[in-house]
């Protein structure tokens, strides 16, 4: 499948959408992971949409290799396409520099009616980064964070992180979600290929095909 198959604008359907789910991420791949998050916080949370935002050029990762922004798009893509609830948007590809989850809370914000509740779901390991974030104050002031965790997951540290270096409210805005799936993670996948192991039922079939197609990941640290 070619690039050049990559949607040139945005054709999302959030008109009527009050409640909507956020869900950014590199996606290098997306995996089972990501889609079983997702459906476990839309089914929970009672949202109306959930909205994968893959990552332009992710600045936690500046410097390591990644695959192409279109072919991660792609990817997503075809891994959502059967989900009625589930949309991909364009916005961080296709905007010139770092990609920073304030830019997009608030691209979405102007989109969606003015009492519309976002939901940024994410993992609890991205949690106890939050305080390096840009404009946090301003994140949480429009939008709820969903961490996702795996069972068993000690959410203490978490807590400590935000308690010491967020106001105290903020703590009410950080829900802890347990996603067996989350186990998954796109760095096995990737090392996987690379070593010829089987990746079947990590993630869509779709997307494995994909890979494979397009002799993605075929030696460690090879992201091309």
């Amino acid at each position: 499948m070619s690039e050049d198959l990559a949607f040139s604008h945005e054709e999302l359907h959030l008109s009527n959408v009050k409640r909507m789910g956020l869900m950014g991420g590199t996606f290098d791949p997306i995996h089972q992971g990501h889609l079983v998050t997702a459906e476990a916080v839309r089914s929970c949370f009672e949202l109306d949409k959930v909205v994968f935002v893959p990552s332009g050029q992710p600045p936690h990762k500046a410097g390591q290799p990644i695959t192409s922004k279109e072919k991660r798009y792609l990817m997503t893509e075809l891994a959502t396409v059967t989900n009625p609830y589930f949309e991909v948007s364009r916005v961080e590809i296709s905007r010139p520099g770092a990609s920073y989850a304030i830019d997009t809370v608030m691209y979405f914000r102007e989109l969606l009616r003015s009492d519309s509740e976002i939901y940024f779901i994410t993992g609890a390991d991205a949690i106890l980064e939050i305080i390096t974030w840009k404009d946090v104050d301003r994140l949480f002031e429009n939008c709820t964070f969903i961490a996702a965790t795996r069972p068993g997951y000690n959410l203490s540290e978490m807590e400590r992180n935000v308690k010491k270096h967020l106001k105290p409210e903020y703590l009410k805005k950080i829900i802890p979600i347990e996603v067996t799936a989350m186990a998954i993670s796109s760095t096995d996948i990737r090392r996987r290929v690379a070593e010829g192991r089987t990746i079947k039922y990590l993630l869509p079939e779709s997307v494995e095909v994909y890979i494979y197609k397009n002799d993605l990941y075929q030696t460690i640290g090879d992201n091309e």
